[in-house]
């Protein structure tokens, strides 16, 4: 039986994010250290202290580094709070890429691995990066083309390649770096700095929302041992799928809320602005719009805690993050178009958060795999299950 009720706890810690948000992160959306690649690193740490404060930092996390030991179902609850400001996550230490590696590390780190890179990484000290993508002729949806070499070298390997829109590699303190070895794909962890990465230049994109923004990398004779590899020696795609399939949803629970931030705002106006003798929600092509957004919103909320629920119970989660991803990118970025939509002028303007929302959602769509992509992957396992009964 699906249980989708929600706990005292999760609803008493959604509540102190949720006014933690409002109170104490939604005025740090004009502080001029939102830069064009993300919040600085001092803006971080300035949010992060707060948030350490209010015991709310990381608090996705185990008990042992400093969380509350939420299921992925209680996250989609708290989650969706976090989201209300584009920069909630990052106060709060649950955004993107650092988010889905502390899960990683945690699932399949060393006990050293976790000590040297998850604690600070749990405690904010210190940002995370994910070395996946390749420029042309390396993987990008198709990790099967994966480039980047990483060679047998007397005692370790050498990794060498290129790595592009590699979120938050500038200024981060390890890279969780993909690499083809002898008998597949293998994740490394790479202290950063590193002589042998050099971040050629950071992409103009977008969105705004993460540290350290989109960086194109070299990667030169990086040198790694035994102790760098993440779980197992060629086995990184699987171990890339452990972190992807709860890293779309939690992805999915932070841009609800900040779509729900939009649908808030563009009710408040619709609500108060006139036009042709009424409020403009008295007018059916305002009103509807706001109606679609009612059930976007409360369809894309079931979908996300259905698939958080079904990875609690042990499922792969990869079909149904994939769905998910699909259903909720493309619902969320349809709301933020709608509302500036009924905001008219003012939506394209930075007198509210809506445009950059609608601009951050847009790139929502191609994050962790693009709608396309999602589709032909469940096409394919459609094929493979034959016809039906009857």
């Amino acid at each position: 039986m699906i249980d989708l009720s929600r706990g005292a706890r999760e609803l008493e810690l959604a509540e102190r994010v949720r006014r933690f948000v409002r109170e104490v992160v939604i005025p740090y959306e004009t502080d001029p250290r939102v830069e064009r690649h993300g919040p600085s690193d001092e803006l971080r740490r300035e949010m992060q202290a707060k948030a350490k404060a209010a015991g709310l930092l990381g608090f996705h996390l185990p008990p042992a580094y400093g969380g509350n030991g939420l299921s992925h179902r209680e996250c989609a609850t708290v989650f969706r709070e976090a989201g209300y400001s584009l920069l909630g996550a990052t106060a709060l230490n649950c955004m993107a890429p650092d988010e889905g590696n502390m899960h990683l590390l945690e699932k399949a780190g060393t006990a050293e691995q976790k000590e040297r890179y998850l604690r600070p990484l749990a405690a904010g000290e210190i940002r995370s990066a994910f070395f996946m993508t390749e420029p042309d002729g390396g993987a990008g949806s198709d990790p099967s083309m994966l480039a980047t070499t990483a060679t047998k070298d007397r005692d370790g390997w050498l990794i060498n390649g290129r790595k592009y829109l590699i979120t938050g590699a500038d200024g981060a303190g390890v890279g969780l770096v993909m690499a083809r070895t002898e008998g597949g794909a293998t994740i490394f962890l790479v202290p950063l700095p590193h002589p042998g990465v050099q971040v050629e230049r950071v992409l103009d994109t977008i969105d705004r929302t993460m540290p350290g923004g989109h960086g194109v990398l070299a990667l030169k004779d990086v040198r790694v041992t035994a102790d760098d590899i993440l779980g197992e020696l060629d086995q990184g795609f699987r171990y890339a799928q452990i972190r992807l399939a709860p890293a779309r949803l939690t992805h999915c629970m932070r841009w609800w809320g900040a779509a729900k931030r939009t649908h808030d705002i563009a009710c408040d106006y619709a609500r108060s602005r006139k036009a042709f003798g009424k409020t403009l929600i008295e007018h059916e092509g305002v009103g509807f719009m706001l109606a679609e957004n009612e059930i976007a919103l409360k369809q894309a909320e079931l979908m996300i805690d259905w698939c958080a629920w079904r990875l609690d119970q042990g499922a792969p989660g990869t079909e149904e993050s994939s769905m998910a991803k699909v259903a909720v990118s493309e619902a969320l970025f349809a709301v933020a178009d709608r509302c500036v939509q009924v905001l008219g002028g003012m939506g394209v303007t930075d007198d509210t958060p809506v445009h950059q929302i609608f601009r951050d959602l847009r790139a929502f769509r191609l994050y962790d795999g693009p709608t396309e992509v999602h589709k032909w992957s469940l096409a394919r396992r459609i094929r493979k299950r034959g016809g039906g009964e009857g």
